[in-house]
């Protein structure tokens, strides 16, 4: 009679790929971090910019002035440098007695994201120049400098997003 062989793992065997295993998720990981962190800032800088374009259409739609301005209730600017806590893309319509502001859209607050920008935010007038002239918002995670991105906001109101920190 010939006896039977079990198949299967044995403890040792199983010890060794979990061994195994956690040095590779070692390497892996602080690797990962920093793509989570580039993926982060690149979507919010994507955001900015999105908000920057739907103000611009607002303001040529022939309504009147539009912008972008930092925001802590999502129901009226706020004078702050720090972006971070959320924006808010606006319109005013002219009224008798002046204009009347309505928010268009609510950004909520980016987590782990350091945005900066002007403290009264960025407006456009009717023919979707900017009204400061040239300015500038930065992106950054907020644990570390790099990545870093810049939306430029020109004279004529057109943004663009440059890799690197506003100087």
């Amino acid at each position: 009679m010939s006896p039977e062989r079990q198949t299967g793992f044995t403890l040792v065997e199983l010890m060794i790929t979990i061994a195994v295993l956690a040095i590779l998720l070692g390497l892996a990981l602080p690797s990962f971090q920093g793509s989570l962190r580039s993926n982060r800032v690149a979507t919010t800088s994507n955001e900015v910019l999105a908000s920057m374009s739907l103000a611009r259409t607002e303001a040529i739609r022939g309504i009147g002035r539009a912008g972008v301005c930092p925001s802590t209730s999502g129901t009226a600017c706020v004078a702050n440098t720090d972006w971070a806590a959320g924006w808010v893309v606006w319109h005013e319509i002219p009224a008798a007695g002046g204009p009347v502001f309505t928010v268009v859209k609510v950004i909520q607050p980016k987590q782990r994201t350091t945005v900066t920008g002007p403290a009264d935010g960025v407006v456009f007038t009717a023919q979707g120049r900017a009204q400061a002239g040239a300015t500038q918002v930065g992106v950054a995670p907020s644990d570390a400098a790099d990545p870093a991105r810049c939306i430029r906001v020109g004279v004529t109101g057109q943004s663009r997003i440059e890799q690197g920190a506003c100087s």
